[in-house]
């Protein structure tokens, strides 16, 4: 990485200067007129040696003879900025083919990544499209540096809220299962006033599901659990995720309890009210949570032990990430210090991730009240849209349902991936769909218009080339250049907008690079550059693209 050879060559070149000078950073400034790289190394040594830090700067850049650089200038109060020599960029385009970006930062690590996690009896609502996206994602990009991933779905298939969707259907029966849910939830939470019994009742009936002793309820609990799955497998075809595990509850449940228990005989736990086994977090800045309950049942959070114990089994883990939403963040903090007490090893490898809330501008949804809004339904709505606004170009019908679906998803997973992961979102519909600027459909179209360009130079027999450059490269070759330290930065930061936000530059750059440049034409000497490095960011977008979980397209 250049970043890293930069930092290399300044801290040879001021090594007698100070004996720690590993804090300063080299970054990518905003304003070109900075420079491709720029250092604060001055501004950071010049408090630790008492001189003033723009002659310092001076310094240092007299003492750097390096041919990467073409020009080194000193600005501001002491910032170094580093031209790169225009021939590190030429030779950087060659190299540009299918694997480039890739890494090797975790080269054999194996890694487990726990999103989505839908609960069969409720609904896939849009909240569930925010950690398929963010977990997807992070999932590429991990295997983009070398990783060996595997992707797993946890899902609660026992509990309370399974209690009240088969009370729920039992007592107003509907086929759909999410509609039987939001209906007990009602009931239980008081809301019905025909069914004054309804939270007693589910409690009882949350014990037979659990006993499996009842026929009549196993057949309703297996039949929701087989239509939930089945919807739920439909969905992730659409989304382009492939989970390598699916992990239920009633798996873990009983390693989970049993957990606890031996936990609570070496004194991770104690007795709290009504019997229930609780950790108390207070003794480590934290808050107390329940692990087994006052009926005697495991709850999530000793679930979660038994989970972590059976996905090492099944896959001996280097790191295992766990994404869910924010507000779930303080449970985690508690179950990860129990974990701690346990399993300190599988704790020290665990990393939760804790995403914000998608929101539609008419506010939050709920699955317990019956207003939820399914992930299904924002999909369906935003094809349509896209849909109307393809309706009139050359394609086939065939054509229009694939760009419609595979833009629509592309819109919802920039919309939220574009962001740092625990903002907020609020998904803005038209903005989503646009085709300039700023959105999934923006992207895919640029690449879109590259691969149309490289269709035209094919037919002009144009063959693409770097033997004759031009005489100063261009921004888009500069932009290609920091592709693989971009990957590398959202993945040690766990964070896929650095990598939508420079696909967004990135796009920016070549679309008005066409718009001065006629690239495929015959007559002219640099044509063949042009094609290659068209090429080039054909590649890089693709790349990008896959690992943000958007198709490319050869037609929109």
């Amino acid at each position: 990485m250049i970043k890293e050879e930069i930092k290399k060559i300044i801290q040879k070149t001021i090594k007698d200067s100070a004996q720690n000078a590993s804090d300063f950073s080299v970054e990518i400034p905003d304003d070109k007129k900075h420079g491709d790289y720029s250092t604060n190394v001055a501004l950071v040594l010049s408090k630790k040696i008492g001189k003033n830090p723009r002659e310092l700067a001076e310094e240092i850049k007299n003492k750097i003879n390096n041919n990467l650089f073409s020009k080194i200038e000193v600005a501001g109060p002491g910032f170094i900025n580093f031209f790169i020599n225009d021939k590190v960029f030429i030779d950087n385009l060659k190299s540009i083919d299918k694997n480039y970006g890739k890494g090797v930062e975790l080269k054999n690590k194996k890694i487990i990544i726990d999103y989505t996690d839908p609960n069969p009896f409720k609904e896939f609502h849009i909240g569930h499209l925010v950690p398929n996206a963010i977990g997807e994602s992070l999932s590429r990009i991990f295997e983009f540096e070398g990783a060996k991933v595997k992707r797993v779905c946890y899902q609660g298939d026992v509990g309370m809220h399974v209690a009240k969707a088969i009370w729920g259907r039992i007592r107003f029966p509907v086929k759909n299962w999410g509609d039987a849910y939001a209906f007990g939830s009602a009931a239980f939470e008081g809301h019905s006033e025909n069914h004054p019994d309804a939270k007693k009742e589910i409690t009882e009936l949350n014990k037979k599901i659990y006993s499996r002793l009842d026929k009549e309820i196993n057949k309703l609990y297996d039949e929701g659990k087989k239509d939930s799955l089945k919807h739920f497998d439909e969905l992730y075809k659409k989304l382009g995720t492939k989970f390598d595990y699916f992990i239920f509850e009633s798996e873990v449940s009983d390693l989970g309890k049993k957990i606890v228990e031996d936990g609570f005989k070496k004194g991770v736990f104690e007795k709290g009210e009504n019997g229930a086994v609780i950790f108390k977090g207070e003794k480590y800045g934290l808050h107390t949570r329940v692990f087994i309950n006052s009926e005697g049942l495991p709850t999530y959070e000793a679930k979660d032990l038994g989970l972590a114990k059976n996905k090492y089994k099944k896959y001996a883990y280097d790191k295992s990430f766990v994404v869910t939403g924010n507000e779930i963040n303080e449970y985690f903090k508690v179950m990860l210090c129990a974990m701690s007490q346990i399993f300190p090893e599988l704790a020290a490898k665990t990393k939760h991730i804790g995403h914000g809330m998608l929101r539609l501008p008419e506010g939050k949804m709920s699955s317990r009240t019956g207003k939820v809004i399914t992930g299904e339904s924002l999909i369906e709505k935003v094809e349509e849209m896209v849909g109307q606004k393809i309706k009139d170009r050359s394609l086939s019908e065939k054509e229009k349902k694939e760009i419609s679906e595979a833009v629509a998803i592309g819109a919802i997973r920039y919309s939220i991936l574009k962001q740092s992961i625990g903002s907020d979102i609020i998904y803005d519909f038209d903005k989503s769909i646009s085709f300039e600027g700023d959105s999934g459909p923006y992207l895919q179209y640029s690449y879109t218009r590259a691969k149309s360009v490289l269709k035209k130079a094919k037919q002009e027999k144009i063959k693409s080339s770097f033997a004759k450059p031009p005489v100063e490269v261009y921004e888009l070759e500069k932009k290609l250049f920091h592709f693989p330290e971009i990957v590398l930065q959202a993945e040690r930061e766990y964070e896929p907008h650095f990598l939508v936000s420079y696909l967004t530059e990135l796009a920016s750059i070549f679309n008005a690079y066409y718009a001065k440049n006629k690239i495929a034409d015959k007559v002219d000497e640099y044509s063949p550059y042009k094609v290659a490095l068209t090429k080039a960011f054909t590649v890089v977008m693709k790349n990008g693209l896959w690992m943000l979980g958007i198709k490319t397209l050869e037609k929109m």
